[in-house]
């Protein structure tokens, strides 16, 4: 039985394949239920996300994985076959804390992928489908992964723009919790940008959207975390003054922030500075505002170039990151080895045990019937002796047989090595 790792994701399949594998939650839920009946693979975790499929699991082989994976979304495995990569043991170790640590990311170092994995064991554990080896593999996966981010910079720099957007806002303002926020537009790029702000700590966020439906979805997304209140879009003008941070999104051909409206909010506020992040194109905020004293506007190239440049220093933060999951997965599959041998150590004792109790009980029947001490003695101590060395002199005769020297080199070393030992004077 090996661990495996076997899957697709955003570098070897299309988002048309991608889709056609993923699992939600209820599905997924149902197929491991099912899946812990059979004996043949019913020790497996499966990671399912925008960007990856990937199945995880103690098997005699990774074809069982491949089949099942195809069986369980009714694909043939042909479909699947070009597309997956598959890893066994120590490179299965090594991909799943990879993936785990943010490092197999379409964006490098990101955080969620960690709590998505968390997900994954929870359910399969919830479906009975975890094993305590197949456990131990990945809780020393999330510690892996914990090293990485607390002892590298992999995952310190911003590099989406609502997550640039909020760390922009804490260094313009020193208290985030004292912070209004307005979004102009309540779309995917807006949306991101108040969940990272909300998350942060701000005291509220004012969402401006020409939709309410999309403006009381948002609204309902952050609730539980800030205090949120909707605008209509019309209002949009007189409600600047309010607002500390405003980020706009809209996706308008003219600009929807003037220079006026800018103005007269400043005067309002009595000059406290105000952080403009224009996110569109077309821009949405009069590019003229940036002269006016106490505003502070980024436009999306500001943005992006340091979203380049904070990518770099991942890239960079990430060599010293894969050098750590190597020297982790390495430990991880050591101390499984050692586990390993200790069972087979404890095995090999309670066999010669009983060899050993055997032929003292025959010994003591010889005796019991008038047998010679001396010889009895010396009969046992051979017979013994013969028996104890019967499976390591095989051992030795096949290894002088097989083809690779090096083996039976490395064994008749080691003992070689027993022998030395044992005939070193005792002190």
């Amino acid at each position: 039985m090996s661990f495996f790792a076997l899957g697709v994701n955003h570098q070897t399949a299309s988002v048309e394949l991608r889709e056609q594998i993923a699992f939600n939650a209820e599905r997924l839920s149902n197929l491991l239920a099912e899946q812990r009946h059979h004996e043949s693979l019913k020790d497996l975790v499966v990671v399912s996300t925008c960007n990856r499929t990937e199945v995880y699991a103690m098997a005699e082989d990774a074809e069982s994985l491949l089949k099942w994976l195809a069986d369980a979304n009714n694909i043939d495995v042909k479909q699947l076959i070009h597309h997956v990569y598959r890893y066994e043991n120590a490179q299965a170790i090594t991909h799943l804390m990879r993936v785990a640590s943010g490092l197999d990311s379409l964006m490098l170092g990101e955080p969620q992928i960690l709590g998505q994995v968390k997900s994954a064991l929870a359910l399969s554990k919830e479906a009975q489908t975890v094993s305590p080896e197949l456990n131990s593999v990945f809780e020393y996966a999330f510690y892996a992964a914990k090293r990485v981010r607390s002892e590298t910079a992999v995952g310190s720099h911003a590099v989406s723009m609502g997550y640039a957007v909020a760390q922009l806002a804490l260094q313009v303002f020193s208290k985030p919790e004292k912070l209004t926020v307005m979004v102009v537009a309540a779309g995917e790029m807006n949306s991101l940008v108040a969940k990272h702000l909300a998350e942060m700590g701000v005291a509220k966020i004012i969402v401006c959207n020409r939709s309410r439906e999309r403006a009381d979805q948002l609204a309902q997304e952050i609730a539980h975390q800030v205090e949120v209140e909707i605008i209509d879009f019309s209002d949009l003008a007189e409600n600047l003054y309010r607002a500390d941070v405003v980020s706009s999104c809209t996706g308008s051909l003219h600009q929807v922030i003037a220079y006026a409206d800018v103005k007269t909010a400043l005067k309002k506020r009595r000059y406290q500075q105000m952080l403009m992040v224009d996110l569109a194109v077309p821009r949405d905020i009069d590019p003229k505002v940036e002269s006016l004293d106490g505003v502070y506007l980024y436009g999306v190239d500001d943005l992006q170039s340091v979203i380049d440049e904070n990518l770099a220093q991942r890239r960079q933060a990430a060599v010293e990151a894969e050098v750590m999951v190597n020297q982790l997965a390495t430990q991880l599959i050591t101390h499984q080895k050692v586990k390993e041998a200790g069972s087979t150590i404890h095995a090999y004792r309670q066999h010669s045990e009983e060899i050993s109790q055997r032929e003292l009980t025959h010994a003591l029947e010889a005796l019991h019937h008038g047998g010679n001490p001396e010889q009895v003695l010396q009969q046992f101590a051979h017979r013994l002796t013969q028996k104890l060395i019967h499976p390591t002199s095989m051992l030795l005769r096949e290894a002088a047989k097989a083809e690779s020297p090096d083996y039976f080199e490395w064994l008749q070393q080691h003992l070689q090595d027993v022998f030395d030992h044992e005939r070193k004077p005792k002190r």
